[in-house]
């Protein structure tokens, strides 16, 4: 199925599988890539060398082009903009708009730059910037989120910029294919739907907890950060949003020494880190300091299998999927039902 997107960056569906930190590592990209996904790195939890070294097994594995997300607020944003340039990635993804200056260079060494964004002022910041693409997230999508649906938000960035725009949020089949291409999209982006195939290495005990997950168990949040942050409701987080603010000091305090010894953080640039996340709100301490150990929380679900000790980023697709497919399998299945779902419209017709 050839749209915008699948000409933009050369794969052969028009599907991309997002930058999930912990999750979206070598084995899962490369194995969305070889299945004709776009497949997104996650970097954000890689220090230089390990991202250098998880674009290198990818590209071993696969000759299919694949992405990296990036952190446009990371101290470290430009050398890591260089080093995918220098290792010959063909898409930078990113959570946060990147400078103007970023796209500039990203673009002048040829590489294709897709930011995400959640609201249609900043699909057009990025476009008048340079961004080749975008992904729009609606209120649907897992991790930090919007209060905008998909279908109210997707049509009015269709209609305000001239590039391709990448839908996200609520997406896991051929249907939900066929919906966004109708609205004016050139693609879907699936985060959760990707979390869950036998590719992901997210441990078994964890996925069984997604799978057995209703809708009303994907709940919105802001008691981790300070933002509203779309997760599995799990005993944590009913801990946190019963805890009063002393109680909810405490417990971010241990956390955060927990973290702080793992990372070799001090306690300043941890305090400095989470008010950086603030973007303009007002936060509690304990926010502020769970806002800058969010990484560790999802490490403990995702990497750890520690579900009452961290946080299980989701969307509320959760609630509709029962299976772990292989990558492969998941892209069969859904390229078929959109074709089928395309021909029985053009039936009707």
């Amino acid at each position: 199925m050839e749209t915008a997107l699948t000409r933009l960056v050369g794969v052969r569906h028009p599907v991309v599988q997002t930058g999930m930190g912990w999750v979206a590592g070598p084995r899962l990209v490369s194995a969305a890539a070889n299945a004709g996904a776009l497949g997104i790195l996650a970097s954000a939890t890689m220090t230089l060398d390990q991202l250098r070294g998880a674009i290198r097994k990818v590209g071993s594995r696969t000759d299919a082009p694949f992405g990296v997300n990036l952190r446009a607020d990371a101290g470290d944003a430009g050398d890591r903009v260089r080093l995918i340039i220098d290792e010959g990635v063909r898409v930078a993804s990113f959570a946060l708009a990147p400078s103007r200056e970023l796209i500039a260079e990203l673009k002048e060494a040829g590489v294709v730059v897709i930011p995400s964004v959640g609201a249609r002022r900043h699909a057009e910041k990025v476009a008048a910037w340079g961004a080749d693409a975008v992904i729009v997230q609606g209120g649907e999508g897992g991790g930090h989120t919007g209060e905008v649906a998909t279908t109210v938000l997707l049509p009015q960035v269709v209609d305000a910029v001239r590039i391709p725009v990448v839908a996200a949020g609520g997406f896991f089949d051929g249907r939900g294919l066929v919906a966004a291409l109708a609205y004016g999209a050139a693609g879907v982006a699936m985060g959760t739907r990707f979390l869950l195939t036998s590719d992901s290495t997210v441990p078994d005990a964890v996925k069984a907890r997604y799978l057995a997950a209703t809708v009303r168990d994907v709940t919105v949040t802001t008691a981790v950060d300070g933002l509203p942050h779309r997760m599995l409701r799990t005993d944590l987080v009913d801990s946190l949003e019963r805890s009063g603010r002393a109680r909810a000091l405490v417990h971010a305090v241990r956390r955060a020494d927990g973290f702080r010894r793992l990372s070799g953080l001090t306690w300043r640039r941890m305090v400095r880190d989470g008010l950086a996340l603030k973007h303009g709100r007002e936060l509690s301490w304990s926010q502020v300091l769970l806002a800058a150990n969010t990484p560790m929380l999802l490490k403990s679900a995702m990497l750890d299998g520690r579900t009452d000790l961290g946080v299980m980023a989701s969307g509320q697709v959760a609630g509709v999927i029962d299976d772990l497919p292989s990558c492969a399998e998941l892209m069969e299945r859904i390229m078929k039902e959109a074709q089928e779902v395309r021909e029985r419209l053009t039936a009707v017709r």
